[in-house]
């Protein structure tokens, strides 16, 4: 890959809510990945909104929250859209989905979380959930700016990117 290109990444996540919203917002704000990296979210049942907790610990993380949508995977599978460079399923439910053919045949993992929004209690404890989900992200996602992509073979990317959706510990 062409070191000074920035990289388009996109989140995947059934409704594009939280975990998705989240990467989304964390990756285009993460100091390391500015000018190399730009990220988006999308899901394939979108919600009619990103969720407010999501919303809240993005704010709380110091992160802007304007432009965030909840939005339909077919944005980015139209005519005119990004060139995906990486495609990342947060959710267990797109990872089974077929997903549309991406332009530029991205690479693709499954960085799997457990869905901070199902989360029943108090609000405290729901807050709890989407940090937490919100930490499992930002790990992944430090980890993966700082990969050698240009570096990288096909295959030993691909290693990488699997290995990072693997990790059980933020």
């Amino acid at each position: 890959m062409d070191e000074n290109r920035v990289l388009n990444v996109l989140f995947l996540c059934t409704h594009n809510s939280a975990r998705s919203i989240m990467g989304e917002a964390l990756l285009n704000n993460l100091a390391v990945s500015r000018g190399r990296f730009r990220a988006f979210s999308a899901g394939s049942r979108p919600a009619s909104s990103p969720n407010p907790f999501a919303l809240d610990q993005i704010r709380r993380a110091g992160l802007p929250v304007e432009g965030l949508r909840s939005k339909n995977w077919d944005e980015f599978a139209a005519p005119g859209s990004p060139k995906l460079d990486f495609v990342f399923t947060v959710c267990d439910n797109a990872a089974k989905e077929v997903c549309p053919v991406w332009p530029g045949q991205p690479m693709t993992a499954h960085w799997g979380l457990a869905d901070p929004s199902l989360v029943e209690g108090t609000e405290e404890q729901k807050r709890r959930a989407f940090s937490e989900t919100f930490r499992f992200l930002a790990n992944r996602i430090n980890i993966f700016v700082s990969l050698p992509i240009d570096k990288l073979d096909k295959l030993s990317l691909q290693n990488r990117l699997d290995e990072i959706g693997r990790r059980k510990r933020a």
